[in-house]
C-alpha cells in the first residue's frame, strides 16, 4: 500500500567489487589509504549540533602496526552522556514526528554515498583500523552497509503497510509509532556494517538514539558519521559518545527515558546489561526492548559423503577470513575418520600458502588482529595447545606482536571433543578439529548439539541428502543461521536473515523486517463511522 504509493526503489544487494591489480577501484582505495595512513584525524564526541572535544583522549593505532598513530579520540564524562541523552530526547519532538518516506530518503541517500564517493574512504578506514585486507572490508565497509540501508527502507515500508481489516463500519489502522524514550546503541569492532546498522536502523524507525562504538572501530566510525552528515540525518538523532564503557552503560540505564538497547558484542557483556535493566525496571517509563547479537561457538560438521576440497575451503575460509574475528567464524570442526587424511593433506597445503601481513599488501590474505588483548589470550590458548595431551597442533601455531599483532592461522587436532579450545569463543584464526568414526554420525550430531552454549552459526558438508535431513533436525536449536555444503560466515542482508539462540543472543535477525519491528510501538486506531446511540442490544428485546 504505502510502498506502492510512494514507489520506493526496491532493494538490491550492492555488488563485490573485485579490486583486479589496476583496476580503478584498486587505484581508489590505495590512494585513499595512503591518504588517511598519514591524516591524524581527530574524533570529537557528536552531541546534538555539537561536536565536543574533551581534551581526554586515546591513540588511534592501526593493529597491523599498532606504533603507528593515524588519530585520537576524545573520552566522555558522565556529563557528556546526561548530555548526550537530554539532546536525544528534545530531538525526538521533531523526528518521531517526520515523515517516514522523508527517514527513508536519508538512509537511502546515505547508502548512495557509500556505493559512490566514500567508498574508498570507509573501506581505506576499516582496512587500517580493523586490519581488514581490501576483499573483508568491501564486503563489510561497503557492500553488506549499503544493503542494510537500503534494504531496511524496504522492510520499513512492508512493515508500515501491514495493516488491519476494515469494514463498512469501521476503519482499523496500526500506527508504527517509535519507542517512547531514547535507543542505546552498542557496537562492535569487527563489523563497520554492523556498527553504522545498529543506530541507523532503530532511527530508521523514528527512534533516537545514544551511540557508543568500540574503541577499536573508531577510525571507520568517523566516516560513517560523515556519511549520516552529509546524508541529512538530523543533529541530535545519533548522539555519539566514547569513553569508558561501565560509566557509560550505568549512566545510560540509569535513566528514566532508556527505552531500549541494541547490542552485538560479548556475552557476558550483554548478560550483565540484562541484570542492570532487570534491576532498574521500576525506574523506566516503559519495559525496554533488549536486542543483542553476541557470541559464538560456530561449527562445520562433514559426513562421509562430503566434498573434501569444499570441506577444506569451507574450514579455510570460515575459520581464517579476517582473521577469525567473525562472530560466525568456524571454530570447531568434526571431520569423519575416512576423510581425514585427505582433508588434513590439502588442509595444512593451504593453510601454508597463506601470505600475512599489512593490508595495504593486496597479497596478503591473513592480516593483524584486533590488539594486545586479543593476541595475548590467543597466544595463552596455542601455548597451552603445545602442552596439552590431547591437543596437537598441525599447522601454524606461531605469533609476533613486535610490529603488530599477527597470529599464524592455526590448526589443532583434538582427540577430545569437549577439549577447551572446542568449547571456548576465542575470536581469532584458531580451529579445532575432532575427528569421529564414521559410523557415528547421528552420535556426532548430538556431540555437536550439547558442547556449546552458543547457537549462532553451524554448516553441514554432505552430498547424501538423508544426511542432510537428519542434520537440519537433529541441529534446528544449534544454530539461527544453518548452512548447508557452505562455510558459516558471509550472510548476506536480504537472503540470510542474521543471528542466534541460547548464549548468542536474542535472535531479531538483522537484515530483516523482524529486527525493525523490535523499534516500533504499533498503536491500534479503531474510527466508528456511526457511533451507537443506545447501550440496549437486541437479546434486551423491548
Amino acid at each position: 500500500m504505502l510502498k506502492g504509493f510512494f514507489n520506493v526503489p526496491k532493494a538490491v544487494n550492492e555488488p563485490v567489487k573485485g579490486y583486479a591489480p589496476n583496476s580503478p577501484e584498486r587505484t581508489a582505495v590505495q590512494a585513499a589509504y595512503t591518504t588517511m595512513w598519514n591524516s591524524q584525524i581527530d574524533v570529537p564526541l557528536h552531541i546534538g549540533s555539537e561536536e565536543i572535544r574533551t581534551g581526554n583522549t586515546r591513540n588511534i593505532t592501526a593493529p597491523h602496526d599498532h606504533q603507528h598513530v593515524v588519530g585520537k579520540y576524545h573520552l566522555a564524562e558522565k556529563q557528556h552522556i546526561e548530555k548526550a541523552i537530554a539532546n536525544a530526547l528534545e530531538s525526538r519532538k521533531a523526528w518521531a514526528n517526520m515523515a517516514w518516506e522523508q527517514r527513508a530518503a536519508i538512509f537511502l541517500k546515505a547508502a548512495e554515498l557509500i556505493a559512490g564517493p566514500y567508498r574508498a574512504r570507509i573501506n581505506a578506514a576499516t582496512m587500517i583500523g580493523q586490519s581488514k585486507n581490501i576483499h573483508q572490508a568491501e564486503i563489510d565497509a561497503s557492500c553488506e552497509l549499503i544493503d542494510f540501508l537500503r534494504y531496511n527502507v524496504e522492510f520499513m515500508t512492508q512493515i508500515y503497510s501491514d495493516q488491519p481489516k476494515s469494514d463498512s463500519t469501521t476503519w482499523n489502522r496500526l500506527e508504527y509509532r517509535p519507542l517512547e524514550g531514547f535507543v542505546y546503541a552498542i557496537t562492535p569492532f569487527n563489523f563497520t556494517a554492523i556498527a553504522a546498522n545498529l543506530p541507523a536502523s532503530a532511527a530508521m524507525m523514528g527512534n533516537v538514539v545514544v551511540w557508543k562504538p568500540s574503541d577499536s572501530q573508531v577510525f571507520s566510525t568517523k566516516i560513517i558519521l560523515d556519511v549520516f552528515k552529509e546524508a541529512g540525518v538530523p543533529d541530535g538523532v545519533i548522539n555519539v559518545v566514547f569513553g569508558d564503557a561501565l560509566m557509560i552503560t550505568d549512566t545510560v540505564l540509569a535513566s528514566r527515558d532508556f527505552a531500549g538497547v541494541h547490542f552485538t558484542g560479548s556475552t557476558h557483556v550483554f548478560k550483565d546489561i540484562w541484570a542492570k535493566i532487570g534491576a532498574n525496571i521500576h525506574n523506566y517509563k516503559t519495559y525496554p526492548r533488549i536486542v543483542g547479537e553476541t557470541g559464538g561457538k560456530d561449527f562445520i560438521i562433514a559426513h562421509p559423503s562430503a566434498n573434501v576440497k569444499q570441506v577444506v575451503t569451507g574450514i579455510t575460509r570460515g575459520a581464517f577470513e579476517f582473521q577469525g574475528q567473525k562472530c560466525s567464524a568456524a571454530s570447531r570442526v568434526y571431520i569423519p575418520q575416512s576423510l581425514w587424511p585427505a582433508v588434513k593433506e590439502q588442509l595444512i597445503t593451504d593453510v601454508k600458502s597463506m601470505k600475512m601481513g599489512s593490508p595495504e599488501d593486496f597479497g596478503n590474505f591473513i592480516t593483524a588482529v584486533i590488539h594486545e588483548g586479543s593476541f595475548d589470550k590467543l597466544a595463552s590458548y596455542i601455548d597451552q595447545a603445545k602442552k596439552d595431551a590431547d591437543a596437537e597442533i598441525i599447522v601454524g601455531g606461531n605469533y609476533d606482536k613486535s610490529v603488530g599483532y599477527f597470529i599464524e592461522p592455526t590448526v589443532i587436532v583434538t582427540t577430545n571433543p569437549k577439549y577447551t579450545t572446542m568449547e571456548t569463543e576465542l575470536f581469532g584464526p584458531v580451529v579445532t578439529i575432532y575427528i569421529y568414526e564414521d559410523a557415528k554420525w547421528e552420535e556426532t550430531l548430538e556431540l555437536v548439539d550439547t558442547t556449546s552454549e552458543y547457537a549462532l552459526t553451524g554448516a553441514v558438508f554432505s552430498q547424501d541428502r538423508y544426511a542432510i535431513e537428519t542434520a537440519t533436525v537433529k541441529l534446528q536449536n544449534s544454530a539461527g543461521n544453518f548452512y548447508i555444503n557452505d562455510k558459516p560466515t558471509g550472510a548476506v542482508v536480504g537472503m540470510q536473515p542474521f543471528g542466534g539462540a541460547r548464549a548468542s543472543g536474542t535472535n531479531d535477525k538483522a537484515g530483516s523486517a523482524l529486527n525493525l519491528l523490535r523499534w516500533a510501538s504499533p498503536r491500534t486506531i479503531k474510527e466508528t463511522f456511526v457511533t451507537p446511540e443506545d447501550y440496549r442490544y437486541p437479546f434486551l428485546g423491548e
